[in-house]
């Protein structure tokens, strides 16, 4: 540990388009020398809950390969995860991993990992989404780069204090990697040797980090997954209209898939796909939307 900064903070996030569906995970570290470690993954089928849980599962396994002694603050925008952890993992165990209905947890096994991993060492704080927070929104890209078959450019520290910079190549299975001194090698993506520690993911569901960088060169099939998926976000969105339901920024970005900074730059009334959007009033520190089928008001009494 001599030869490595200390880890002073971990910021972790999970996406997922669909709900179920393809989905992409992210970890960011930051040092006490103002180095930043990234870590992310893919995977095809899966929900919200699991990734957020991966990631955390991921940041965990990294600090306790570290053999770092100090403190840490791990920073989630899931109070769900944090909850899950601090608050009622230690009475699910004791009630045999059942809920308070007897129906079984979902999840236990990335729980079980969760709490095994956790320690006195690491402080769970919650961020709040799309508010500006420098890591909340690098895992965020990060994350939904990869639900989306994307795979990003992630920093990477190496021992000696270098630095890697893994990025997508033409070939498949292999990436490109850089250290400070402008060396290049390529390695081999199936070792996962892209870190001073080799981590060894075994709770991480499939990878599809491999799959294509670009959504025309995915398969068929995740290709009409994602229309289905996106079929139940515009069913979504007509439920919130037709109840006439009130959401807020980042419950709009979520269903947009854009960071809420997109919603609200766009000012008080606008369209988006088949709704008209409007700005209805501020509780406190939130916005508050409405959704409006466009169709219907330019037709008025015929609808």
């Amino acid at each position: 540990m001599s030869n490595q900064p200390v880890i002073e903070s971990i910021y972790t996030d999970g996406a997922c388009t669909g709900n179920p569906g393809p989905g992409g995970w992210a970890v960011v570290v930051y040092f006490n020398n103002g180095s930043v470690h990234e870590m992310g993954n893919s995977s095809q089928h899966t929900t919200n809950n699991k990734m957020e849980m991966q990631a955390a599962i991921a940041a965990l396994q990294y600090f306790t390969t570290s053999s770092q002694t100090q403190p840490i603050t791990l920073y989630t925008d899931s109070e769900y995860l944090i909850n899950c952890v601090t608050k009622w993992v230690k009475g699910w165990k004791k009630k045999d991993w059942k809920k308070a209905d007897g129906k079984p947890v979902q999840n236990q096994d990335l729980l079980e990992t969760l709490d095994q991993l956790n320690s006195s060492l690491v402080k769970w704080q919650h961020v709040r989404g799309h508010s500006g927070n420098i890591g909340n929104e690098r895992c965020d890209v990060i994350a939904r780069s990869f639900a989306i078959g994307k795979i990003p450019s992630l920093q990477q520290l190496q021992s000696g204090n270098a630095y890697q910079t893994v990025s997508p190549t033409n070939q498949p299975n292999v990436v490109k990697v850089s250290d400070c001194n402008d060396e290049s090698t390529l390695i081999n993506k199936n070792t996962q040797e892209t870190s001073a520690f080799a981590l060894d993911i075994t709770t991480m569901e499939p990878s599809t980090a491999t799959v294509a960088a670009t959504t025309d060169e995915k398969p068929p099939e995740m290709r009409v997954l994602q229309l289905r998926n996106l079929v139940e976000t515009l069913r979504i969105a007509d439920e919130i209209s037709e109840k006439g339901y009130l959401i807020t920024s980042s419950e709009l970005a979520d269903l947009m898939d854009v960071h809420a900074s997109a919603v609200t730059s766009r000012g008080d009334q606008w369209r988006w796909r088949n709704w008209i959007v409007s700005r209805v009033r501020r509780e406190g520190n939130q916005i508050l939307w409405e959704l409006e089928r466009g169709d219907q008001v330019s037709n008025g009494d015929n609808s």
